[in-house]
């Protein structure tokens, strides 16, 4: 089964702390506009996964423009307008195998979700701040796995008080 899920171009994009922090509080950990810039970049005209909690963290609790929005929840009667609603990973990729998904898919959270999805993503755009917050929700730490390397990373930028890097790491 999870050689037939392998077949899909499944990428996370996500923004961590040092520490592989991404969140406090249901919010991102900084304001960063390139990174934001960055994001939609990556995920304009693409299917984009979120959990329920990730989905009302969104501007105006609506889903991103200009995507595929799926959401991930097992409440049955949340069913956000402009939103494809999917109560499980089996769901998801039987999903994925009617519409004869050949495309990018972007995991963008939170921290359940991309733990769930780790097993299935081949990349992992990764903006490193440099720098520690206080967060309350974590990203796999993909220099421990062992599984993946680190193949890109920018020059360094910096915003709002923040030195930050774009990485892309790839499973071996």
């Amino acid at each position: 089964m999870k050689e037939e899920r392998m077949k899909y171009n499944l990428i996370s994009i996500v923004a961590t702390d040092l520490n592989w922090g991404i969140g406090k509080d249901g919010n991102l950990l900084t304001h960063l506009p390139g990174d934001l810039k960055y994001f939609k970049q990556k995920t304009k005209g693409k299917i984009v996964v979120m959990g329920r909690a990730t989905f009302e963290s969104l501007p105006g609790k609506k889903p991103l423009p200009n995507r595929t929005n799926i959401v991930l929840t097992r409440n049955k009667d949340f069913r956000p307008e402009g939103c494809i609603c999917l109560d499980s990973l089996d769901g998801f990729f039987q999903f994925l195998k009617e519409n004869n998904q050949t495309d990018d898919v972007f995991i963008i959270g939170g921290q359940q979700i991309y733990h769930e999805f780790l097993p299935y993503c081949n990349s992992h755009f990764v903006t490193k701040m440099q720098r520690e917050f206080a967060p309350d929700t974590y990203y796999d730490n993909l220099d421990e796995l062992g599984e993946y390397e680190l193949v890109w990373q920018s020059e360094t930028q910096s915003e709002n008080g923040t030195d930050y890097i774009f990485t892309e790491y790839r499973r071996k």
